[in-house]
């Protein structure tokens, strides 16, 4: 039997990530910008737009309720447009697929749930404002880490990363031969005090144009994106490259494979690194704590981080339909605070309003800003200005510890 005494090893951890060309990120694109269409017409729009794309077709469906006049065909087709299906050879443009449209309004029920929280119906409100619901029951997932400046996984930064620069050498026509269906995967080597060592492994499978070999795709994409995104220091002679390894990857997008709202999760968040409640964020109004509680919870970890109080931190908050308050919050430092989680804990109570409506309007949830990160993840972006990526909270939760 292992000795339970021994010394703890060296590990290995990956995270992906896949470019907007992707089926399911082509619809989480379609479902925000539907999403901020309508906050810049009416920021009180209630949405829950989901989208699904495959051969010949893109449709829209769900529930939304606004003021807003919505032309989703032509969201449609611009968003199609803005990711690169534009060449009849792709098998998929704007112009050669029909557009179906199957929204609806969203329930009563669960509108009167919103509208007035069950604190506020049954008198209970600790002061007299009248408060939001939560829109759904629900557990969400809040992390931040020191690994990165973004304070994010390393894995995951990396992966967005390379496929963020393969974006920019399609679109500048860099590497011309590149087609907007890509993914990528990064495995890292830690050592036994939880330090990256190394990049183990990394792979890129991206669609390309007929006539490329694969030895030029392998050569440009370890030259012009792999080693101008990760440090030298990270990469040896026993690191592993995997340039397309199937071999061949012409057809792809919607004629390769059927794409559907909600479904890269983790690829939006933290790459596996930490835990996920299920709940997708793209085409869902803030009211929809699967969105405004995730990035609150965010939020709250980068605050922690921040303190250097703990080298790594997830929070869990959860939610009852209808009920402002969450049923319950939960901090893991996973052995890495310099106090108890419990004491972290009571100062996220302290700091931290988190009732949606609250939540809405400290982070600006009613402006149309989600389409931007309906890509390359909604969490450590210094690309783009995101409130939940602020850390003005730390020298409030410092004052608890």
């Amino acid at each position: 039997m292992p000795n339970s005494s021994s010394k703890p090893t060296s590990y290995l951890f990956t995270s992906e990530s896949v470019s907007e060309g992707h089926p399911d990120k082509m619809c989480d694109q379609i479902s925000d910008a539907v999403l901020d269409e309508c906050f810049k017409q009416d920021n009180m729009s209630r949405v829950a737009c989901e989208t699904a794309v495959g051969t010949g077709f893109a449709m829209v469906f769900g529930e939304i309720t606004t003021n807003a006049n919505i032309d989703y065909e032509k969201i449609i087709k611009n968003t199609i447009t803005k990711i690169g299906y534009t060449n009849e050879e792709y098998g998929y443009t704007p112009d050669n697929i029909k557009i179906f449209n199957f929204i609806g309004k969203q329930s009563q029920d669960i509108k009167a749930g919103v509208d007035l929280a069950l604190e506020n119906r049954n008198d209970q409100s600790t002061d007299n404002t009248n408060q939001e619901g939560a829109g759904d029951q629900g557990m969400m997932f809040g992390y931040a880490c020191d690994e990165t400046k973004e304070k994010m996984p390393l894995a995951i930064s990396l992966a967005h990363d390379l496929l963020k620069r393969l974006s920019v050498a399609r679109k500048s026509n860099e590497i011309s031969y590149l087609r907007p269906d890509s993914k990528s995967q990064v495995t890292l080597e830690y050592n036994e005090n939880h330090q990256v060592e190394r990049v183990d492994t990394v792979l890129i499978s991206t669609q390309h144009d007929d006539n490329v070999t694969n030895n030029q795709m392998k050569d440009d994409l370890y030259n012009k994106i792999i080693k101008e995104v990760i440090d030298s220091d990270l990469l040896d002679s026993e690191t592993k490259i995997y340039i397309n390894p199937s071999g061949r990857f012409v057809i792809g997008g919607p004629v390769g494979d059927a794409g559907l709202t909600g479904r890269k999760i983790i690829v939006d968040t933290y790459g596996g690194a930490a835990k996920h409640g299920g709940g997708a964020f793209s085409g869902k109004d803030p009211t929809k704590v699967d969105r405004s509680a995730a990035y609150a919870s965010r939020h709250i970890a980068k605050n922690i981080i921040e303190t250097e109080i703990a080298n790594k931190v997830e929070v869990q908050l959860s939610y009852a339909i209808g009920k402002a308050e969450p049923v319950s919050i939960m901090v893991n430092t996973f052995g890495s605070g310099k106090i108890k989680d419990s004491q972290i804990e009571r100062a996220i109570r302290k700091v931290f309003d988190l009732r949606p409506s609250a939540i809405i309007s400290r982070l600006g949830l009613r402006n149309p800003i989600y389409e931007q990160t309906a890509t390359y993840g909604h969490f450590g972006r210094s690309d783009l200005s995101l409130p939940w990526e602020n850390t003005e909270f730390a020298k409030d939760l410092e004052k608890f510890f």
